[in-house]
């Protein structure tokens, strides 16, 4: 088994952790780490839970591509959603970047994330082999 630590040039990068890590086996898998609506200086990009949601699904795009990825390859979402955040509200501003691919989802509400100014929090899981 090999894994390599992804960290896009795209994304901000901090030496705690890895955007994601791709894990070559039997098979090949992805994981992306929780991503923020962060820009690449790490700051939290405004306007609230649209453009923060819009942004990190590009965050997810970026190691997606950075794995050889797309969206093709994800199995699996957990979105993490500040207390008080509407899904629905999340899942419409996902469309525009997305688009309609369904795939396997988990929702979270929480009191709060790692980063205080978030409002929400994608991980995935693709498969591309």
């Amino acid at each position: 088994m090999e894994i390599t630590h992804l960290n896009p040039e795209s994304l901000f990068s901090n030496p705690a952790f890895s955007q994601g890590v791709l894990v070559r086996g039997a098979s090949t898998t992805l994981y992306v780490g929780g991503q923020n609506g962060t820009d690449t200086s790490g700051a939290i990009v405004e306007g609230g839970l649209r453009p923060q949601t819009e942004q990190a699904l590009r965050n997810v795009l970026a190691v997606l591509a950075e794995a050889g990825a797309d969206q093709s390859n994800v199995v699996r979402f957990a979105v993490y959603l500040v207390d008080g955040q509407s899904f629905e509200e999340g899942f419409a501003a996902s469309a525009s970047v997305w688009g309609m691919r369904p795939t396997a989802i988990t929702g979270f509400k929480v009191a709060g994330l790692a980063r205080p100014d978030a409002l929400v929090e994608i991980e995935a899981v693709a498969v591309l082999d």
